[in-house]
């Protein structure tokens, strides 16, 4: 008897440990965590309609970029030697426009800056929030990707942060590292997660004679193709040679794409250091595996600088992406394994349009 007891006592637990947390009704008839979360479903669809056209296309890749490259202008070594340091992730792109916008690492972001500018205007939300918001959902419209968290709370920037803090294309992979690790303690593995971004990402800049040229052959779905082709030969390039951050590519023809693939100088390099490597390869046709990477780095990449323990978690307003696409990653058309460049000692992954051997390239 005391034990029958004792079971429905422990039931009742369970039953009240998981019941679910209690909404608010918002104006608009949403019901968030928050109230203070109500006005951002206006902001998600306002972005959706008259943005991103609820499409995985040129904006989002635009403002996805625009997001780390907001954040990881902050460092605490600087601020330590009392210089200046920026302030991470709040905003100071679209505080500042005529200031980092120019740096040259940033160049051509201020198109997303430009695109982003009117919704200030619009909707009651700081320039940092509204950047890592606007990624957030911009980023679910692409097929594989994952729910990103979003924090509410981050304060106006009070100044633009100095040149030199974003990590660019033609830096070695030492600087590269040193760079994240001084920004927020981001591991070599984190680094390679966030790089996960470079499967829907193109390159408008990098060649001045060619535009949106894509990092891999499926630039409108996140998956793990870029990881694939990264390590594959290069062959040439898709415009001109010689362009700083850039080096010869798999597939430079460009077939089935407007314009031929860009490789990198930077992908390139982590793909085969040693401290990176079997990170990189480990993301080849796991799916999952790399979307919790990423969605991991990425939280800790939107709150860089900012004391976030009074932000308000508004995740729930983040558009549920859509599902990936059930196509495992596979070898461009003319490409085998023979072509594929293996730094990391570990087996390679087995896939099925070319189970032969790997080739060891690099030891």
């Amino acid at each position: 008897m005391a034990f029958k007891y004792l079971f429905a006592f422990v039931s009742l637990i369970s039953v009240v440990v998981a019941a679910p947390p209690r909404l608010v009704n918002c104006p608009d008839g949403n019901k968030a965590s928050n109230a203070a979360c109500c006005s951002l479903f206006a902001l998600r669809d306002d972005l959706q309609a008259n943005l991103f056209d609820n499409e995985c296309g040129e904006d989002t890749h635009e403002v996805v970029r625009l997001t780390f490259h907001d954040a990881i202008a902050f460092s605490p070594a600087l601020k330590r030697q009392g210089k200046p340091a920026g302030g991470g992730a709040d905003g100071s792109m679209l505080v500042f426009p005529t200031v980092e916008p120019n740096f040259g690492a940033n160049n051509g972001i201020i198109d997303s800056v430009d695109a982003l500018t009117p919704f200030l205007a619009s909707h009651k939300i700081s320039p940092g929030d509204l950047i890592q918001f606007a990624g957030a959902v911009g980023i679910s419209n692409c097929p594989g990707a994952p729910r990103l968290e979003f924090l509410l709370g981050r304060p106006n920037a009070t100044a633009p942060a100095p040149d030199g803090l974003i990590p660019e294309p033609s830096d070695s992979i030492t600087k590269i590292l040193a760079r994240f690790n001084d920004a927020a303690g981001f591991t070599p593995e984190e680094v390679v997660a966030l790089l996960a971004s470079h499967t829907i990402a193109r390159a408008d800049k990098v060649d001045p004679t060619i535009n949106a040229s894509p990092f891999d052959s499926t630039p409108f779905t996140f998956d793990t193709q870029v990881f694939l082709e990264v390590l594959l030969k290069g062959t040439g390039f898709p415009g001109s040679a010689n362009n700083s951050g850039e080096v010869e590519s798999p597939l430079p023809l460009g077939k089935g794409l407007n314009v031929g693939q860009m490789r990198l100088q930077s992908d390139f390099a982590l793909a085969r250091d040693p401290r990176t490597a079997c990170t990189w390869q480990g993301f080849i046709n796991e799916q999952e595996k790399m979307s919790a990477a990423f969605r991991a780095a990425m939280a800790k990449l939107a709150v860089v600088g900012q004391d976030s323990r009074n932000f308000i978690d508004c995740s729930e307003v983040v558009p549920i992406p859509k599902p990936a696409v059930k196509k495992p990653a596979t070898f461009p058309a003319t490409k085998t394994r023979r072509d594929i460049q293996q730094a990391c000692p570990l087996p390679f992954p087995n896939l099925a349009t070319d189970p032969g051997a790997v080739e060891t390239i690099i030891p």
